[in-house]
């Protein structure tokens, strides 16, 4: 049944072979907490899986996230079930989402993000030679460079940064295509100059280098010309990051954030923001109006009679 739930997953909904793999462990640690021989849906009940849910919430203590991402996967596989008509009872139907601590995005500092620009750039000069050499060394150092300024410059997801191809890139580099998972929604993402003057010099130093294994032509590659991972990426920024002294949470989605934060203390518009970040509703925006609050404080303070500033 899991196996056939997978295909399902991979075949009809188009899911990410990410949130497959997870879905997929999900339900089968459910089954196998269950501990029966075999597994049948009918002999579950709601007792089951609220007993399940406190396993996870108070025996392991697990985080509301995880445990509502588990729960998420549970009713996903039962509504299956019922669909192609193997269970006639959904058990997991009244299961409400975990209460979850109120968390606040973290995000780099703009003083500190412009040192951080400034040696990502020095990092990618003198690339573009468009030489025949290896891939190695200099270029690879240019390669990780590159993947944190494009995080930075575009705000795009892990998930989609990894999926990035050559021809995802507009001519004259202007912008960038990006995709929501496999088979998702496509979007434009405008390249800052700075940062397009670079990404021509790096695709033309990887293109001098021909190692692509495939015809696809991601745009970040291994040393061996294939595809990076998830995992590849993300230790990619942090080791960066954490070289140029940025302290703290050092990931992906802190530069996303980081993205974001900054185009709304410059000015930008809320629902620009939500379609260059790609967001389905306007509520996942609006969880970056916090970061502006305490430069408002700041105006405030100072220009505001009642505020305690310096009168001018």
């Amino acid at each position: 049944m899991i196996e056939a739930f997978v295909t399902y997953l991979e075949a009809e909904r188009r899911y990410s072979a990410y949130t497959v793999r997870n879905y997929k462990h999900d339900v089968e640690e459910f089954v196998g907490w269950l501990g029966a021989d075999v597994f049948d849906p009918a002999e579950v009940g709601v007792d089951d899986v609220r007993e399940w849910v406190v396993e996870l919430a108070d025996g392991r203590k697990l985080a509301a996230a995880t445990v509502n991402a588990k729960v998420t996967a549970l009713k996903a596989f039962y509504r299956w079930l019922r669909a192609t008509g193997r269970a006639e009872n959904n058990p997991t139907a009244r299961l409400r989402a975990q209460k979850m601590p109120k968390r606040l995005p973290v995000w780099i500092t703009e003083k500190k993000m412009e040192g951080v620009v400034e040696r990502l750039m020095e990092k990618l000069e003198g690339g573009g030679s468009g030489g025949a050499g290896g891939f190695g060394g200099d270029t690879e150092e240019r390669r990780d460079a590159m993947i944190v300024l494009l995080f930075y410059s575009c705000g795009v997801r892990l998930a989609e940064m990894v999926g990035l191809e050559q021809g995802d890139i507009s001519e004259g580099y202007k912008e960038l295509r990006v995709r929501k998972g496999k088979g998702g929604k496509e979007r434009i993402v405008p390249i800052p100059e700075q940062a397009a003057k670079r990404l021509r010099e790096y695709v033309e130093e990887i293109s001098g280098a021909e190692i692509w294994k495939s015809g696809k032509k991601p745009l970040f590659l291994t040393h061996k010309g294939e595809p990076m991972s998830r995992e590849g990426v993300y230790k990619v920024v942090r080791e960066v990051l954490g070289g140029m002294g940025v302290e703290g949470k050092r990931s992906p989605h802190v530069l996303r954030h980081t993205y974001a934060t900054h185009l709304m203390d410059g000015g930008a518009d809320l629902r620009e923001i939500q379609e260059l970040m790609g967001h389905a509703s306007l509520a996942a925006t609006q969880v970056y109006t916090h970061n502006s609050i305490g430069k408002l404080k700041k105006v405030y303070k100072e220009a505001h009679p009642r505020g305690g500033g310096e009168k001018r």
